[in-house]
């Protein structure tokens, strides 16, 4: 065992009767400033968790209805084919992309005008260009909470930790004693700060890290998917 490891461990169990040494009694034994400390990060930790889960969840099933999708259309006859069959591919970003530039495409061939034929082709692409940015940013909601615990978790535990630490230096001024029976509590409530803001954090980061790089496919084949739709449409137009 390193020796760190065992200041560690003479710490915590000078800090707490022989009969009471779990964990829970160590944090209901704490300052109230440590307790709320720790809650603090616990929350933080519980909605990290629920994000990176449901995110996880919902970016797999977007990325495997996309990947049917793309199949689907690419292999298709015909814009009116993947349309009829469209239904198929909910939780598609790009199914809904498809969705919003084939039903403008209709509306301005009911117009009929040859100044609405001309402008046809950039109002779809400035309307899927705004559908893009709203996807991405439905796909990155409330990932902005991972990056905020990843960077003021540690702090908020540091925090905790010199509290704790403050309250030791306290009791050894107050007592005029520096042994372990004195200042073991404290110091053991600081390191339990300390460790529950990195637990806090770490996963927060790769959580945070893990996602992003899901989005960013993503959005990538949503742009990729719009200039290709753009382009079928262009077609069409020169073909009339």
């Amino acid at each position: 065992m390193d020796p760190v490891t065992q200041v560690f461990l003479a710490v915590v169990t000078e800090a707490a009767p022989a009969h009471n040494l779990s964990m829970l009694a160590l944090i209901t034994d704490a300052d109230i400033i440590v307790q709320l400390v720790l809650f603090i990060l616990l929350g933080m930790s519980v909605g990290c968790w629920v994000i990176i889960v449901n995110k996880i969840r919902l970016l797999q099933h977007a990325a495997d209805r996309t990947e049917a999708f793309t199949q689907f259309f690419y292999n298709a006859r015909n814009i009116r084919e993947a349309y009829d069959s469209i239904n198929q591919f909910k939780g598609s970003p790009l199914a809904d992309i498809f969705l919003r530039g084939f039903t403008d495409n209709e509306k301005l061939r009911k117009i009929g005008t040859e100044n609405a034929i001309l402008g046809s082709a950039d109002y779809i692409e400035r309307s899927l260009r705004r559908v893009v940015a709203d996807k991405r940013t439905e796909l990155e909601r409330f990932t902005i909470f991972l990056a905020t615990t990843g960077s003021t978790a540690p702090f908020i535990g540091l925090f905790g930790t010199v509290w704790g630490i403050l309250r030791a230096f306290q009791k050894i001024g107050a007592t005029g004693q520096a042994s372990i029976q004195t200042v073991g509590p404290d110091i053991a409530h600081a390191l339990i700060a300390t460790a529950v803001g990195l637990a806090a954090a770490i996963p927060a980061v790769i959580g945070f890290n893990f996602i992003n790089r899901k989005i960013r496919v993503l959005a990538n084949e949503m742009e990729n998917f719009s200039a290709d739709f753009i382009n079928i449409i262009k077609r069409s137009y020169l073909k009339r």
